[in-house]
């Protein structure tokens, strides 16, 4: 389409700004966002890749958020959301960069979306803001406030995916059980998918407050509250009836991926030992929440597919693999061949 037909397709109130980003027409507030959430900004950063900057009304902040467009994107496109680790992606440890998983998806016809922040966060709401953390809505914006944009800006045909490593593979569970009906598939790789039992909640305080230095008590409350119950994918397993599911994990024994100077080695002697022994008991751990989640699973009839490889630390390489393990089971549903 030519940019005069693109001006005309892009007329907007006066109170827009459009942004013609690759063909696509997105309004851009001139005004105080704060009354709803919306996109505040477009940065173009190839022919497909775009970051946006979306302001959420339900934590009155501005998140970065980035899109790979569908390869072929002249009919209506499923979307998939990506979620990174225990940062958020904030340091840079993204999928785009830590894995070939973006460049796997560059010639299938989805969109890829992957917030940029919510560090420590489980991407879940939050009872009290946090002195550090500050304030985390992270289920509504995923669930409530993101997806309506993407949907209406990127032209989407509806269909979602949702998929996540580490702290975020037992976000993806949670959001998917929080919210029936939006995703059609999810995946957790190495994630504690059962966050309520003692084993799941210390990992939980592990993550959140050993290495996040912010308060559990202001997520989910006290041991036993409630509220810990009420965001574990585990007791809610019912809800993911209907969904395709992949769920994978190793044992925290050195594997492939575990080579001291490897491509995916933690550098150096510290790091690598480091490797080792935390990322080794961290995959115990999420072996040990994976084997329960399939247990709840097979009681309810619920059928998914599972990868419980022998071995592996709690490491980049595996996610990879198992990431481009895990498309078909997220893309069936989406109606990618």
């Amino acid at each position: 389409m030519r940019i005069a037909s693109l001006i005309r397709a892009c007329a907007a109130p006066a109170l827009l700004v459009v942004a013609l980003t690759n063909g696509i027409c997105i309004p851009i507030s001139s005004a105080d966002p704060g009354e709803r959430s919306r996109i505040v900004d477009v940065r173009s950063d190839s022919d497909r890749d775009i970051t946006l900057s979306v302001y959420s009304a339900a934590m009155s902040r501005t998140f970065s958020v980035t899109v790979q467009r569908a390869a072929d994107d002249s009919v209506p496109r499923p979307t998939l959301y990506l979620l990174t680790g225990v940062s958020g992606g904030v340091d840079g440890t993204q999928w785009g960069r830590k894995s070939d998983a973006l460049q796997f998806l560059r010639d299938k016809n989805v969109n890829v979306v992957s917030p940029i922040g919510g560090p420590f966060s489980y991407y879940t709401d939050w009872r009290n803001d946090d002195p550090l953390l500050g304030r985390n809505k992270w289920k509504t914006f995923l669930t409530a406030e993101l997806p309506p944009l993407i949907d209406e800006h990127f032209d989407t045909n509806g269909k979602n995916a949702i998929a996540g490593l580490s702290m975020s593979g037992a976000s993806a569970f949670a959001l998917a059980a929080a919210a029936p009906g939006l995703y059609a598939s999810a995946a957790s790789y190495s994630g504690c998918v059962q966050t309520s039992d003692p084993i799941g909640q210390s990992l939980v305080r592990i993550v959140v407050e050993f290495w996040g230095g912010a308060n559990t008590q202001n997520m989910w409350g006290p041991p036993g509250d409630p509220m810990w119950a009420a965001n574990d994918p585990f007791v809610h397993a019912a809800n993911l009836r209907g969904m395709a599911l992949y769920i994978s994990t190793g044992t925290g024994l050195p594997g492939e991926y575990d080579v001291y100077g490897g491509p995916y080695s933690i550098p150096g002697p510290a790091g690598f030992a480091n490797q080792l022994t935390v990322g080794g008991v961290i995959e115990v751990a999420t072996d040990y929440c994976s084997r329960n989640l399939k247990t709840r699973l097979d009681q309810l009839g619920i059928a998914a597919h599972y990868n419980f490889r022998p071995t592996g630390t709690h490491t980049w390489g595996y996610w990879q693999d198992d990431f481009k393990d895990s498309w078909p089971v997220l893309a069936g549903p989406l109606g990618i061949r």
